[in-house]
């Protein structure tokens, strides 16, 4: 089977900084695809191209075998991508129901008619958080951690075929973050494809299909899960520090 999503020797550089530098990476439905790395790897900037937040100097991305020049976010979104950054987008003034439904209509046309507007907020929200979120509230008085639930509903909402969560679970809650991995687990299994950036081994090692490493902008290697290990990872991910530990050790 091909692959959904493929990035082809994508780069982009900003200034003399090369933050990502011909990266290729073949990504499959169906699969929870991790992208791991330290700060400064790359991996910022792999969300952003592949959201339409920044567009590549040079490379394609491909969607179901054909290449995708969307230029802009809701390019991007029409094509079936929805990303939940690390920095957690809200209308702080608004209520936490019309929060998980911005942008869910269309410029004069609901998608939704007002009185289901709210059960669907419900509904969408209970399927990620098992805290209970009051919906009338305005949103900006929420916790981060809750507003980041907010947020991954939002994305929800739109049933992507490629969801892209960047660091959503930092700052969750132990019976949160297992709903959220359940969630993850289940959207893999219906066909979507997931792309999970994280830095915590123990998700990781739990959640992925595969993962691909990057260091200085470069893919080092992308691996099944059945051949990851703590040790193999960490090592193509700061093979400096491997070898302080080797030479004190």
């Amino acid at each position: 089977m091909g692959a959904m999503l493929e990035i082809a020797n994508l780069s982009k550089r900003y200034g003399e900084t090369i933050a990502l530098d011909d990266a290729s990476v073949a990504f499959s439905a169906g699969t929870v695809h991790t992208v791991i790395g330290e700060n400064g790897s790359g991996k910022s900037t792999l969300v952003k191209l592949l959201s339409g937040v920044v567009a590549p100097d040079r490379g394609q991305i491909l969607v179901d075998g054909a290449t995708f020049a969307g230029r802009s976010p809701s390019a991007f979104q029409a094509k079936g991508f929805a990303t939940v950054y690390q920095e957690v987008l809200i209308a702080p003034d608004r209520n936490v129901t019309d929060n998980i439904l911005l942008g869910y209509d269309r410029p004069f046309h609901r998608n939704l008619q007002r009185g289901s507007r709210r059960q669907t907020a419900a509904d969408t929200l209970l399927r990620c958080a098992r805290t209970v979120i009051d919906l009338d509230i305005e949103a900006g008085a929420l916790p981060l951690a809750t507003q980041q639930l907010v947020v991954l509903a939002r994305a929800l909402l739109r049933k992507p075929r490629i969801l892209i969560l960047d660091e959503v679970t930092a700052a969750l809650d132990f019976s949160d973050r297992e709903t959220v991995f359940t969630l993850i687990e289940g959207l893999a299994r219906d066909g979507c494809l997931v792309l999970f950036i994280s830095h915590r081994m123990d998700e990781v090692l739990r959640l992925s299909d595969r993962i691909t490493v990057l260091r200085s902008g470069k893919v080092v290697e992308t691996v099944d899960r059945a051949d990851a290990t703590p040790e193999l990872l960490l090592a193509r991910m700061a093979p400096e520090i491997v070898e302080e530990r080797q030479h004190h050790g």
